[in-house]
C-alpha cells in the first residue's frame, strides 16, 4: 500500500510540474504585461525600467525557475487589476466563494444521481430506468452555460421566484448550483447503473438472496458497496471538475468566485492572478484525485496490486 501511495504522490508532483510549465509558457505566449502595465505614452525609459523590474529581460528558463520558486512559497506577484492586493490575495479572498457553490453541487450530483443510479438498476427496462437513460442522454448534451440561461429565463425572470445573479442570501446559489450539478448527476447516475447492473448478476448476489437476505439489504448493502468502486473513481472527476468547471457558470450568475475572478483577470491581461488562479484550480483536481485514488484502493485491493 504504501509504494502505491508514493507511485501516486510521485505522479501527482509531476502532474503539478508539468502544470507551471504551460501556465507559465502560455501567459508569456499571450503577450507581453507591458501593454498592460504602462499607458501608451510611455517612454522608452519607463518600458526599460519596468522590464528589468520584473525579470522579462533574463532568459525564459530563468524566468521559469524565478516563478517556480515564488510559486512554491505561493507568491505569484501583484494583482494588475485589483491595485493593492497580490495575486494569492485576490484567489484567497474569492476561493471560499467557490468552495461553498462547488460544494453544494457535489452534494446535489451525490445525493440525486446515486439513488437514481440504483433504482434505475433495479428495474432494469423499466419506466424510471428509460426515464433515468433519457435524463442521462439530455444531461450530458446540454451545454451548461445554455441550462444556466434557460434556468435564469423560467425561475428568475418568468416565475421571478430566484434572483438572476448575484450572491449574499441562500436563494443566490440555488440556480448556479443546479446549473452546475446538471451535468454531474447525468454522468454519475448513468455510472452507477452500468456498475449495478453488473453487480447484481454477481454469484453472491443470488446466494443472498437464495439464504433469505432482504432485497433492500442485497442493493443498499451489498451489491452498492461493491458497485461503488466505478462511482467513487468518478467522483475524483466530479469534485475537481464541478470546482474548476465554475468558470461559466461563476460568469453566467455573477457569482464572485474564482471562476469570475478568472474571466475578469483574462480580459485585464492580469497575468499573476490567472497563474494564481490555474494552478490553484490545478491542485484542487489534481488532490481530488489523488485522494480518491487512496480511498479506492483501500476499498479495492486489486487496485493496489
Amino acid at each position: 500500500m504504501k509504494r502505491y501511495i508514493l507511485i501516486r504522490l510521485l505522479e501527482s508532483l509531476a502532474a503539478i510540474f508539468v502544470i507551471t510549465v504551460l501556465v507559465f509558457a502560455l501567459t508569456h505566449m499571450s503577450g507581453s504585461p507591458v501593454d498592460a502595465l504602462l499607458p501608451q505614452d510611455a517612454t522608452q525609459e519607463q518600458i526599460d525600467a519596468l522590464v528589468s523590474a520584473w525579470g522579462l529581460d533574463q532568459s525564459l528558463p530563468r524566468q521559469y525557475l524565478s516563478f517556480l520558486g515564488n510559486a512554491l512559497q505561493g507568491d505569484f506577484g501583484d494583482s494588475l487589476k485589483w491595485r493593492g492586493y497580490s495575486a494569492m490575495g485576490v484567489v484567497a479572498d474569492r476561493l471560499p466563494q467557490t468552495l461553498y457553490l462547488g460544494g453544494i453541487a457535489v452534494a446535489i450530483s451525490v445525493v440525486v444521481a446515486l439513488p437514481l443510479g440504483v433504482m434505475a438498476a433495479m428495474r432494469k427496462g423499466g419506466k424510471l430506468d428509460k426515464a433515468a437513460q433519457l435524463f442521462s442522454l439530455f444531461g450530458q448534451s446540454i451545454p451548461q452555460f445554455w441550462f444556466a440561461i434557460l434556468l435564469i429565463w423560467f425561475f428568475a425572470v418568468a416565475l421571478q421566484l430566484l434572483p438572476t445573479s448575484g450572491s449574499g442570501s441562500w436563494q443566490h446559489v440555488i440556480l448556479p448550483a443546479i446549473a452546475m450539478a446538471w451535468f454531474q448527476i447525468a454522468a454519475l447516475s448513468r455510472l452507477t447503473r452500468s456498475a449495478m447492473l453488473e453487480v447484481l448478476d454477481a454469484e453472491y448476489v443470488k446466494l443472498a438472496r437464495v439464504k433469505g437476505v432482504s432485497e433492500t439489504r442485497v442493493v443498499w448493502v451489498h451489491a452498492l458497496r461493491n458497485a461503488a468502486v466505478v462511482p467513487l473513481t468518478y467522483f475524483g472527476v466530479l469534485a475537481g471538475s464541478v470546482l474548476t468547471g465554475s468558470v461559466t457558470i461563476e460568469t453566467v450568475f455573477s457569482w464572485p468566485g474564482l471562476g469570475w475572478v478568472a474571466i475578469e483577470a483574462i480580459r485585464a491581461r492580469d497575468f499573476p492572478v490567472v497563474q494564481a488562479v490555474v494552478v490553484i484550480f490545478a491542485l484542487i483536481y489534481i488532490v481530488c484525485n489523488f485522494l480518491v485514488d487512496i480511498l479506492n484502493a483501500y476499498i479495492d485491493p486489486r487496485v493496489r496490486a
